[in-house]
Order: structure tokens, then sequence, then C-alpha cells
């Protein structure tokens, strides 16, 4: 088996192709033949070593990949071989071939490709869970989503038109505002000439949004916290705000954490408004994943939602698109291809 192995934490250059033993689907597992696996941000926070929830250096990581099964454990049934799946896996996706649970592989529509394939998982699963899950977004509603252009941004952007009448706020670079204007983007906004809070009260009479989606952290929490209308919900779902180079700044995690606002009870109420979180990678055993799953290959089918590709990278360029997404060059999804 070929797999991208985080060598010890650091910048791109500790990234390593390892040829290891091939895996055995134990009972109740498949196994697929790779031909595609999602990159995300934190696989780059993983390879930082700012990913408190990765297994330790040296380690494979990975949330995603889309391929054709080749083994199938006991209890599984054989006629599942030859079947193109794609599969989510609690890391060790970053290789060319991939053992997980049976129900966590499932079939892809025959016009989608690979690499569509690899893109659902991760970034859907997390812009479905914000949106139908937690926000419960209502018709007629407003959104905020940062990194508007990124894999999850475009999956928020694009189910956020499978409800009437939605309005989004997106921040993403000029250059980028074409593509999020195509993927439904009501109102997007350059985030390096204008301040994004600013801007949204003067687009809604100073009136806010009604959701707020923010994987950034640190101080712009506080400012979404401020852009919610009443009954608004800001949901964290990162903080890649702690995040800045190749290597963990002390420092930097210190301003940031400690630019964190205090939520209280008492203050939600006054405000009317609620905080809440969200991270797929503690959600691996919920049953909601399969269904939402579905329900997003069903969107596929109707053609409501279409992952966008950015770039892919064989294994032997991981560095790069570890680079690509770290430094915020990307639209869409980044993949890796054995």
């Amino acid at each position: 088996m070929r797999a991208v192995w985080i060598t010890r934490s650091g910048g791109p250059e500790v990234l390593e192709v390892r040829e290891t033993p091939d895996p055995i689907a134990k009972p109740g597992e498949v196994r697929i033949r790779t031909a595609a696996c999602g990159m995300n941000f934190g696989e780059v926070a993983a390879r930082q070593g700012r990913y408190p929830g990765a297994p330790k250096p040296p380690c494979v990581v990975g949330y995603e990949a889309s391929g054709t099964i080749d083994m199938v454990g006991d209890g599984v049934d054989s006629s599942l071989i030859g079947k193109r799946v794609i599969v989510l896996a609690r890391f060790g996706a970053h290789a060319d071939q991939v053992c997980v649970p049976a129900a966590y592989a499932f079939p892809i529509p025959d016009q989608m490709s690979f690499q569509e394939a690899a893109a659902i998982p991760v970034n859907y699963l997390t812009a479905y869970q914000m949106l139908f899950r937690v926000a419960q977004i209502r018709p007629g509603e407003s959104v905020l989503i940062h990194a508007a252009a990124g894999g999850v941004g475009l999956a928020v952007l694009q189910l956020c038109r499978t409800v009437d009448g939605v309005v989004t706020f997106g921040t993403a670079s000029a250059s980028k505002h074409e593509v999020v204007r195509a993927n439904g983007c009501v109102h997007p906004i350059d985030y390096h000439t204008v301040d994004y809070f600013v801007e949204i009260m003067r687009l809604t009479g100073g009136k806010g949004v009604d959701v707020v989606l923010d994987a950034l952290g640190g101080n712009d929490w506080r400012k979404g916290y401020r852009l919610l209308r009443p009954a608004g919900r800001l949901i964290a779902f990162g903080f890649s705000n702690m995040l800045s180079g190749n290597t963990r700044s002390i420092w930097r995690m210190i301003r940031q954490i400690a630019a964190v606002p205090l939520f209280t009870p008492i203050g939600l109420m006054e405000k009317n408004r609620s905080v809440a979180g969200v991270n797929l990678g503690h959600l691996w055993d919920d049953p909601f994943l399969p269904i939402a799953i579905d329900r997003l290959l069903i969107m596929y089918r109707e053609g409501r939602i279409k992952p966008y590709i950015d770039s892919s990278f064989p294994f032997a360029q991981a560095a790069q698109a570890h680079l690509r997404l770290q430094d915020g060059k990307n639209i869409g999804k980044v993949v890796l291809v054995p």
C-alpha cells in the first residue's frame, strides 16, 4: 500500500510517500482500491501539529476517499466487490487502499466522477449538518459563510439554493467572486478591501443576518455574534485564525484564544441568539451521517449540488496540495490521486 505519511509535525516537507503492507478487510469491513482522496484544512492542521484529534506522527490522515471495492471482510456481501463507492474513514484515507466499515461505503451515481465523489463527504456533510440540523435554515432567512470559495463554502451556497428565498453573503477574494456568484452567493464581499461587518450592516440596513457560519474563530466569532438578528445562530466549525505559516506559533495561538468571546446563558437570553459548534470528526458514530450522505447523493442526481474541483495532485505532490489549501489559493476542492 502506498500512502502519504506525516512523518513529524512541521511544514509540507515533512510529508512522505511510503510503501507498507496492504491492509486486510476485517469482519464487517470493505477495502477499496482508491481512485481519489479528499483534502481538507484539518489535514493541514494535523501536519502542523495543531489538530488535537489527529493521530500522533508518523501517521496517515484523511477522512474521505472514493474508489472500487476489491475486498470484503467476513459478514459482508461479496457481491459488493467491483462496486464504485465513496467512503468515510476515521483517518487513513490518504492511501491507495483503504479499509472502512461497510456501513461507511456508499454507492456513487454512475454519472459522478471519482474526484467529485471524493469531494462530497466532509465538505457537504459539514454544510448539511450546519444548515439543516443545527441552524434549521428556513425560507427567506439570510446566511453569512466565510471562505465562501472553499470546499465547505461552495457546498453551503449550493445547499442554500435548495431553500426558497435564502439570501447568502460570502467573504472571498475579489478574484473568486465570479465562482461564488455562480454557485449562489447573492452578496460576495472582498474582505481584503472592506470590513465585512460594516458591509453586511450596510446591505441589510443595519439588521444583520440570521445565520453566521464561521471557521475563522477568535475575534471573528465576536463580530459574527454581533451580526445576528433576533433568533440568530452563530455556528463555529473551525479556528483557522490560529493557523499561520508552516509551523506552530505559541504566541499567535495565545492571542487568538484571548480574542475568543465569552458567551453566557444570560447574555444569549438577553440577545435572543444562540451559539453552536460543528466538528464532523466527533460525529463518526452518529446515525445521522449515513442518512445525510444518502440525501446529498439524491441532490446530486437531481442536479441540485455539484462539487467544484479546484485541482488534483498525485501523492508525490502532496506538499503542493497542502500549500494550496494552507495559502487559501483554492476555489473548491483539492484532491489527491494515488
